[in-house]
């Protein structure tokens, strides 16, 4: 059984938030993921710039 994710140093940026995690051997990870209804956006990535840039520029899709 997966232990959850304990997120930390959590950010927000607009509908996106972008937390930062350690994954099972133990690299810290970042995860990105839109709060939007119906979006269901979400991605890892291994630097904050990178999960920053894709939060930054990341368009909910038009339903």
């Amino acid at each position: 059984m997966m232990r959850p994710k304990r997120f930390k140093n959590v950010t927000r940026n607009g509908p996106v938030q972008i937390g930062s995690s350690y994954d099972n051997r133990g690299r810290e990870k970042h995860t990105v993921a839109c709060t939007a209804p119906r979006c269901g956006f979400s991605a890892d990535y291994d630097s904050r710039s990178a999960a920053e840039l894709a939060a930054r520029t990341h368009r909910c899709p038009a339903r």
